[in-house]
């Protein structure tokens, strides 16, 4: 096991600013290294979503620019602790990536702690990974969600079920970085334990 404190996170043009930021600066206050995957290696154009009286629905404005780092052909997932999806409207296509779900469900099936907020939820869904479980997302992708089997938590604003956490949006954040770095905090305490381990070969 590769003793790793890098996280990934996957987004694409349309990424909601606030989150990937908070994210990007949470962790490495933590002392964790986020990496930024998108189709390809370029600056990104984030969004606010934001809702303004009048409106039955929200308002998206343009947001940060901010580069990635990586592209999704470069993803390496045995590099990373785990996986953060972030959402804006950048989920919405990059589930129909093949590439996006290939990598989504390498951490899945490598038992390692999958993160995801708001229309980040999304691409669970499309990878199959909302079955029987609870999911915590934003309220339009509540039918998504239970069309494929999903169990929609209204009542908490971040939940963890198994290796997958979820939130509802970026207002849930202090609620679900509380249970992010729980599981990160247990992720690096058996992988140190495993890295200690003598080998047997």
């Amino acid at each position: 096991m590769t003793n790793s404190k890098k996280i990934l996170i996957l987004t694409g043009d349309a990424g909601e600013s606030f989150e990937i930021l908070f994210a990007c600066h949470r962790l490495r206050e933590a002392g964790y290294q986020p990496v930024i995957a998108a189709p390809s290696v370029k600056r990104l154009n984030l969004v606010m979503h934001d809702f303004e009286p009048g409106w039955d629905t929200y308002v998206e404005r343009q947001g940060y620019i901010l580069e990635s780092e990586i592209s999704f052909d470069d993803v390496d997932t045995n590099e990373y602790l785990a996986l953060l999806i972030p959402g804006g409207r950048a989920p919405e296509f990059l589930r129909n990536d093949q590439r996006v779900i290939n990598i989504v469900k390498a951490f899945f099936d490598s038992n390692k702690y999958l993160f995801a907020i708001c229309h980040g939820v999304q691409i669970l869904v499309t990878a199959g990974l909302v079955d029987n479980r609870k999911i915590a997302c934003y309220e339009h992708v509540k039918f998504e969600v239970e069309a494929c089997g999903g169990i929609y938590v209204n009542h908490d604003q971040a939940v963890q079920d198994g290796n997958i956490i979820t939130g509802k949006t970026w207002q849930s954040q202090p609620e679900f970085y509380r249970i992010v770095f729980s599981c990160l905090q247990e992720a690096g305490q058996v992988q140190h334990q495993y890295s200690k381990e003598p080998s047997l070969v």
